[in-house]
């Protein structure tokens, strides 16, 4: 099975790409690091203060995806400074 969780992001205080880049990719690096899921930003990449993130992950127990994934979800509203979750979205596949 494969599990998805997109977030949506709001970055107020960009005003470049290169500026939204920048705050992105801790966040990125982070989630790979702390959850282990593979991250990317899937839409939204020519607007500045806005961005749709992807993470996945990869079992075979439906359960275990769900409840891993909400766990990203709840530490990306709870810790990430840079800017606001907006709207989260979890599938499984």
């Amino acid at each position: 099975m494969i599990g998805l969780l997109t977030l949506r992001l709001r970055l107020p205080a960009c005003a470049s790409l290169k500026e939204k880049r920048r705050r992105l990719k801790p966040l990125l690096h982070r989630l790979h690091r702390e959850f282990n899921v593979s991250s990317a930003e899937m839409d939204l990449q020519d607007r500045w203060q806005e961005a749709v993130i992807g993470c996945a992950m990869l079992g075979n127990d439906a359960a275990h995806l769900q409840s891993a994934l909400e766990t990203v979800r709840k530490w990306a509203e709870a810790n990430w400074t840079d800017g606001d979750v907006l709207d989260t979205k979890i599938e499984l596949l």
